[in-house]
């Protein structure tokens, strides 16, 4: 996530989607069924059995998307009364810049730590955490009221996420090289896991949840981890010569795995389960965050390094559409809409915001923030619960 130094000369051939045969950890649980467009279930063939969750975890609601809960407009009832706004966490002016999305307009700045690096959802929404990865804090916001509240002391937070049970949270400690276990709400330490990569700080969770896939952005590794067992359980190299995987998402049927490369260029694509050897798919240069349409049928993809946005079509397992923006600029982090209607990403290198139409392409607004403007997070959006980032929700 950090502005890269150099750039590798080569991008790897075609992209294979489908998922490769090697093997470099335990089997996972059971994969997931078809793609949300794909042709009706065939006559005589069983509806597919949800995976074994997690225990604790609220159950699946459709094993055929894990974004099931992510409709326009479907928000928990502990949202309803919080007013729509953009959160941006300015990771070099140490501020957080509050947009109304409705006017396009910065309404608030606070102070925050040094270095906030993303704005984090709670597990039960209640709570947003800005990640002070340098001051080694989480500023609590209200979202209610969109004040900061006291900070909490926690070391090395470059990004948060919530186990699928509600039952810790888990910082990616990147410069420590530590996964941090802690209690989702004081953030007290209950398991610190060492890990063996370097550069720990993107993830998503296994349609059950029993385990999570990590990128590792200094050592081009990614890290299967087995959520209740709190540990290790495989380790992959990427093949691409300087490496630098960043944000992690799930097909909403389960079966497939995307990781963004910044300095590869592309998208890494594997079977979760059998943790198979990644394939590049590749989208443009600086590929950065993905980010999951409302109809679970499309994902958006920052290419950080040439100012546009690819569209990945889930039912045909392509790439159908590339947005340029108009004046340029360098697409981040971020998030959709509630409605699904505005993808709205931060601008790293140009203190700017972007607000995209996600059906377009058209650029609605560039709006001016503070300084190296990261994981923003549109808030609220649909969904039960929280699973951490700029807002990964089932």
């Amino acid at each position: 996530m950090r502005p890269a130094t150099a750039r590798a000369s080569a991008l790897l051939a075609a992209a294979l989607l489908a998922a490769g045969s090697g093997c470099a950890s335990p089997a996972g649980e059971p994969g997931s069924g078809r793609s949300p467009g794909a042709a009706p279930r065939p006559a005589g063939e069983s509806p597919k059995a949800v995976p074994a969750g997690l225990p604790g975890m609220p159950p699946v609601l459709d094993p055929d998307d894990l974004y099931a809960a992510d409709r326009p407009g479907q928000l928990s009832p502990a949202v309803k009364d919080f007013p729509s706004r953009i959160y941006v966490p300015n990771s070099t002016s140490n501020t957080v810049s509050v947009i109304d999305p409705k006017t396009y307009k910065v309404i608030d700045t606070f102070a925050v730590g040094e270095q906030p690096q993303h704005v984090v959802p709670s597990w039960d929404l209640k709570t947003l955490w800005v990640n002070n990865n340098r001051g080694h804090t989480l500023t609590p916001i209200d979202p209610k009221t969109g004040k900061a509240g006291k900070p909490v002391d926690v070391h090395d937070p470059y990004n948060l996420y919530f186990t699928p049970d509600g039952r810790y949270a888990v910082v990616m400690a990147s410069l420590d090289r530590e996964l941090v276990f802690r209690d989702p709400h004081s953030m007290k330490v209950r398991k610190t896991v060492p890990v063996p990569c370097y550069g720990v700080n993107h993830a998503d969770f296994s349609p059950g949840g029993r385990y999570f896939i990590v990128s590792c952005e200094f050592s081009g590794e990614l890290l299967k981890v087995d959520t209740a067992k709190m540990k290790v359980i495989g380790k992959r190299k990427l093949s691409f010569k300087g490496a630098m995987p960043q944000d992690v998402k799930i097909s909403p049927d389960g079966k497939t795995w995307y990781v963004a490369d910044m300095m590869a260029d592309g998208v890494w694509v594997l079977n979760g389960d059998r943790f198979t050897e990644p394939k590049l798919m590749p989208t443009g240069k600086g590929t950065h965050g993905l980010y999951v349409s409302r109809d679970s049928k499309s994902m958006f993809i920052s290419n950080r390094g040439e100012g546009t946005v690819s569209v990945f079509d889930f039912p045909s397992g392509r790439l159908t559409k590339k947005w340029k923006l108009p004046d340029g600029g360098s697409p981040d982090m971020g998030g959709v809409s509630a409605d699904g209607k505005v993808l709205w990403l931060s601008g790293r290198y140009d203190s700017e915001v972007y607000a995209i139409d996600a059906r377009t392409g058209k650029q609605l607004a560039r709006i001016p923030v503070g300084g190296g403007p990261h994981g923003l997070a549109v808030y609220p959006q649909p969904g039960r619960y929280s699973l951490g980032h700029t807002g990964i929700f089932r």
